[in-house]
Formats: structure tokens, C-alpha cells, sequence
């Protein structure tokens, strides 16, 4: 609904600012079309098979939610036919039809795993039997999501106080908005269904003005005995967004460092990994610098995972004395073939980043067995897709843009360079040329038709990929390329960008011919650079065939259940974990 649907016009002649006409789900989806509550949609589990949005408007959120999780099955209800018509076209099902008074629509008889209300409820006349029925298709484990207005607002109460509430507006007298609730009366609603309460998130609006309200009132405040903060606690939020389930895991507590961002690493192997895994809400995963993490705490299982820890020596092992000491079982992070450190002057004789840990996750098989002659315990998450983005290319059937972005792969493409450029002077304003990062790959690049975008954050990277036909992944057969993931194809696959790469790492990976293309030397770049620019039709269909392999099987989604369980069995195994970590270095414990 739109703001003034809740707070009604704004007061004249005050300094309490009206919080902004920010779009929100609900009875006025049709004007914001492609609006998804970005909060709700963090919380949606991206474990879910089936999840049911009642009033789901036009079907952005379920929209949104499947291009995380492409295999669910999302369905929407809502009694407008226009806007239910629009989302027929971007869920799996829908149906419209009014909520209360028709039974469920669908057939869900191995259960709903997520039901959402997005400001649904308080339109409803008997919320509260359909919430008690629709809870019944749950699934054991399953999650109900409630946005809430808070009727607790500031604005109202400086509305009602200043006379400039208009019942009109608020949907009062044409029955359009028939209840208001708080944080504890919608508490006691989802807990008299049945339901174990998981969080509670507030969503403030205009936070400033709700402090100089808060302000203005405390002396009225305080003469009623209620505490001015604890006043502006309930009153700041617009919004409130409950999370409940049926039955829950005991919980489980991840804390994570992550590098500062470089060429997508962090984001990529931290910090999407635990945004991931915060949308169950039996895991509580936080991102934290390592000197932050606190003491273990609460009687729950308590991961530390360190990204790409430099431990050396002896102040290397006070780091993970400092961990052991607050109660932690530790896992290290680590993406890449041990022996680049190495190259920068670090002595691997002192290195403990894999032995002084408990346990290791990593990314390939190959670099699971260098590491596991470190540390027998190693996980395996591939690099995979947390979303796949807005398709947006092969608008000009002429034209071809050729994406290269990476880091340190000089003697990788140099050999590749001379056939590039021939074919860059055949082809002319035909091929234009995208490239990030690598200043040498730009200048040697013999071609007008060419940008240059500096080392950049993840999204513009993306976004830079994704305007584009045709990447370009060459890596020599090197010990330390063997080693590498397939990401850049994975990236290149979910922008729909068909990939042009050598068989080291790729091979394994891309269906030569249908979901990329594969070269061995300069003669094989040649023949395929030459039917990508002859064939852009074909070229697409093989960007589609990857993308469509990346919505399969390398979704961020699809590793979920396999996290949890393997953290989840570190903790249960800890005491066997601890006895080797002492075997293998006494020292951390003397």
C-alpha cells in the first residue's frame, strides 16, 4: 500500500517530517509493479519447495524469490484480476479469487514450506480462522511470514493529537483497512495457531522524526509512567515483520570474517554464502571482524569461519587460542591453490591457516585434496549463483561485446592476443570489447571499440557482464590453474553471456557446442570467435543453455541443506575434532 493509505496526508506547519511515500507490498501492488519487500524476501528460506504468497499483487515478490531459488514452486493469490493476471505471468500458479472465502486453491499435499502475508492480514475481516486454516497445509518444518503495519506509529499519534488524521484516507470508513495490530497481539495470534515464534524485524521509517516526537513527548511520557525510549522503540518502526514456524532445528550460531572485497571473493565465499543461510531462521549467521566475535555464550553450537586467515607461527596460534578460549569450534575459508602465498614471500613452513583449525571449506575437489594433507576434515561448496540477474543482452543481432575481467591472468591471455586482434580488424565496429581491470589485456588490445572500467565492487561487475554477448576465460594448464573453480563461467552463464573459454577448469564443466565453447590454441580461438560474430542466434541459444544449467544446478539455494548439516556435524563431532587438532599441534593447547 502507499504511505498515505497509513499515515493520511501530511500535517501542515510542523517540524516532524512525513516519512517518505516509500512502496510497500500489499492493496496498491498495481502501482509498483516490480516492488518486492526486500526485507520480506530476505526471510522467505531459500530452502522452500513450495511457497504460498496471499496477496500477492502482481507477483514481484514470488518473482524475486524464484530467480534465488528457480526450482520452487511459488503460488499467489489475490482477488484482483489485473494484478493477478500479471503475476499468472511470473509465478508458477495463481489464483484470484477471494481469500476467505474459498477454499485452498491448490493442490499442497506435501505441504506449504512458506507461507506469506504480506500486509495482507489487516484487510481481512476474520484473519485470524484463516490464518488457523492455512496453517494446516504447513509442512513440519515450514514458515509463516507476517508484514504488519504498526499501529503504534508515531505519525498517527501526531496526527490524532494535531487533528489532521483523515479516517477517509486511513481506509476507515469503506472498511478497506479493518484492523490494526501491534508486534504482541499479532505475537499472541501466530502463537494461538500453533506456532513457534522465530524474530521479530522492525522496518523504521524517517527515525529522525520519530526521535524529536519522542522527544517533544517525554514529559507526557513519563507523567503516564511509559519510559520515552522504550516509547520510541515501539513507535519508530512503519512496519514489523514476524517470523514463525511449526517446528524448528535447536539453533545453531555462525560468525564469519570476510577480506575486504576483491574481484567478488568475499561476496562470492562469505558474505552471500551467510545472507544464504540467514533466511532459515534456526541459523543465526552473522559477518563480524575477527577481534568482534564474542564469547560463546548460550548453550548453542557456535562456528567461527575465517576467511583466507593468514596464520603464521606463533601469532598464529594466539588467534586461535583467542577463538578456542571464547568456546568456538573453527572452520577456515579458503578458495585458492596454497602455494600463491608462497609467491609473496610468505614461508610456507610456518603457514597454520589449515592445520591450527578444526575443519576447512573450499571450493573444488582439487584443492580438497591439496588441503586435506593438512587437515583430513575439508568440505566442498562450489562457487554458485546467489541470484540470476535481469537477462539484458543480444539486443543487436550485429553487434557482439566481449567480456574480460580477472585478475593476474597476464600470461594467460598473451598468447591469444594476436589472433584477438586480427579478428577485431576484421570484424570493425562488430566487436567491441568490455574489459576490468587488467590495464596490459586493455592497451594491447589494437581495436577503437573498446571501455576500460578499473577494479570495481561486485554489482558493477556483474552488471557490466551481463551487457554483454560473448566472455572470454583463457587459463594455461598450470598446477595453480587446476586448481581453480568455474566460476567465471557460472557468472557468465546466470547474465545469459556464452562463454568462450579453454578446457583447464572449463572442460569439466561447459558442454562444448551447447552450452559454450572450448579453445586448445590460437587457431581453435579463431574458428570460434569467428562463428560467434556469423552466428549471434546461435551464440544466444548457448548463453540460454548455460543459464538454464546455472537455474539446474548451481544455485546458492541448492547448498543450503548441505551447509547447515555439515556445520551442524562439526559441532556434534567436536570433541573428536578437538583431540585431532591437539594431535596435529599440541602447542595450541599447552
Amino acid at each position: 500500500m502507499e504511505m498515505d493509505e497509513i499515515t493520511g496526508p501530511a500535517p501542515s506547519a510542523t517540524h516532524f517530517a512525513t516519512p517518505p511515500a516509500t512502496p510497500l507490498r500489499g492493496a496498491s501492488a498495481l502501482a509498483y509493479p516490480d516492488y518486492a519487500n526486500p526485507e520480506l524476501l530476505e526471510r522467505i528460506p531459500l530452502t522452500a519447495r513450495t511457497v504460498l504468497d496471499v496477496g500477492c499483487g502482481q507477483g514481484a515478490l514470488g518473482a524475486a524469490y524464484l530467480r534465488r531459488n528457480p526450482q520452487a514452486r511459488v503460488l499467489g493469490i489475490d482477488s484482483d484480476h489485473a494484478s493477478a493476471g500479471r503475476a499468472e505471468r511470473r509465478l508458477s500458479e495463481v489464483a484470484c479469487l477471494d481469500v476467505e472465502a474459498a477454499p485452498m486453491p491448490f493442490s499442497v499435499s506435501a505441504g506449504i514450506d512458506c507461507i506469506i502475508y504480506g500486509d495482507v492480514l489487516e484487510h481481512l475481516v476474520d484473519p485470524w480462522r484463516l490464518l488457523k486454516e492455512q496453517v494446516e497445509y504447513l509442512a513440519p518444518d515450514g514458515t509463516v511470514l507476517v508484514c504488519m503495519p504498526n499501529v503504534e506509529h508515531w505519525s498517527f499519534a501526531l496526527r490524532l493529537l494535531n487533528g489532521s488524521f483523515n479516517y477517509e484516507a486511513q481506509g476507515l470508513l469503506d472498511r478497506t483497512h479493518l484492523r490494526w495490530f501491534t508486534p504482541r497481539n499479532m505475537a499472541r495470534a501466530l502463537l494461538n495457531v500453533g506456532l513457534t515464534l522465530s524474530d521479530l524485524l522492525a522496518r523504521p521509517v524517517d527515525i529522525e522524526g520519530a526521535k524529536r516526537f519522542a522527544e517533544a513527548m517525554a514529559p507526557g511520557l513519563r507523567a503516564i509512567g511509559v519510559d520515552p525510549q522504550e516509547y520510541l522503540n515501539r513507535a519508530g518502526p512503519l512496519q514489523f515483520i514476524w517470523r514463525a514456524r511449526r517446528s524448528a532445528p535447536p539453533r545453531i550460531v555462525l560468525r564469519a570474517t570476510a577480506l575486504p572485497p576483491l574481484g567478488g571473493v568475499s561476496e562470492l565465499r562469505v558474505m552471500q554464502p551467510i545472507r544464504a543461510l540467514r533466511t532459515d531462521s534456526a541459523i543465526l549467521a552473522f559477518i563480524q571482524d575477527e577481534e568482534e566475535i564474542p564469547e560463546k555464550g548460550r548453550d548453542l553450537p557456535h562456528i567461527a569461519i575465517l576467511h583466507r586467515p593468514l596464520l603464521l607461527a606463533d601469532s598464529g596460534l594466539e588467534r586461535i587460542k583467542k577463538l578456542l578460549a571464547k568456546g568456538y569450534l573453527i572452520v577456515t575459508e579458503f578458495d585458492d591453490h596454497p602455494n600463491f602465498m608462497a609467491d609473496r614471500g610468505v614461508d610456507l613452513n610456518e603457514v597454520l591457516t589449515f592445520r591450527a583449525v578444526h575443519a576447512i571449506q573450499t571450493s573444488t575437489p582439487e584443492l580438497a585434496r591439496l588441503l586435506r594433507a593438512e587437515n583430513p576434515e575439508v568440505a566442498v561448496f562450489p562457487n554458485a549463483i546467489s541470484e540470476l540477474p535481469e537477462v539484458r543482452n543480444f539486443c543487436n543481432q550485429d553487434q557482439l561485446t566481449m567480456f574480460f575481467g580477472a585478475l593476474n591472468r597476464e600470461a594467460d591471455w598473451q598468447p591469444f592476443m594476436p589472433t584477438i586482434n586480427e579478428i577485431a580488424r576484421l570484424a570493425g565496429a562488430r566487436l567491441k570489447f568490455s574489459i576490468v581491470h587488467d590495464r596490459a589485456f586493455f592497451d594491447a588490445l589494437e581495436t577503437p571499440h573498446k571501455q576500460f572500467t578499473p577494479v570495481c565492487d561486485y554489482p558493477t561487475y556483474l552488471d557490466l557482464l551481463g551487457g554483454a554477448e560473448v566472455a572470454f576465460m583463457p587459463l594455461a594448464d598450470t598446477a595453480f590453474n587446476r586448481a581453480k573453480s568455474d566460476l567465471k563461467f557460472i557468472e557468465a552463464g546466470a547474465c545469459r553471456v556464452s562463454t568462450l573459454a579453454s578446457p583447464v577448469v572449463y572442460g569439466n564443466v561447459v558442454e562444448d557446442d551447447k552450452t559454450g565453447m572450448l579453445f586448445r590454441d590460437a587457431p581453435q580461438l579463431r574458428l570460434c570467435l569467428l562463428r560467434l560474430l556469423a552466428d549471434a542466434e546461435g551464440a544466444r541459444k548457448m548463453a540460454d543453455a548455460a543459464r538454464q544449467y546455472v537455474a539446474r544446478e548451481r544455485m546458492l539455494a541448492y547448498q543450503i541443506a548441505a551447509r547447515d548439516a555439515w556445520y551442524r556435524s562439526l559441532w556434534q563431532r567436536r570433541e573428536a575434532l578437538r583431540a585431532a587438532l591437539q594431535a596435529r599441534l599440541p602447542a595450541l593447547f599447552s
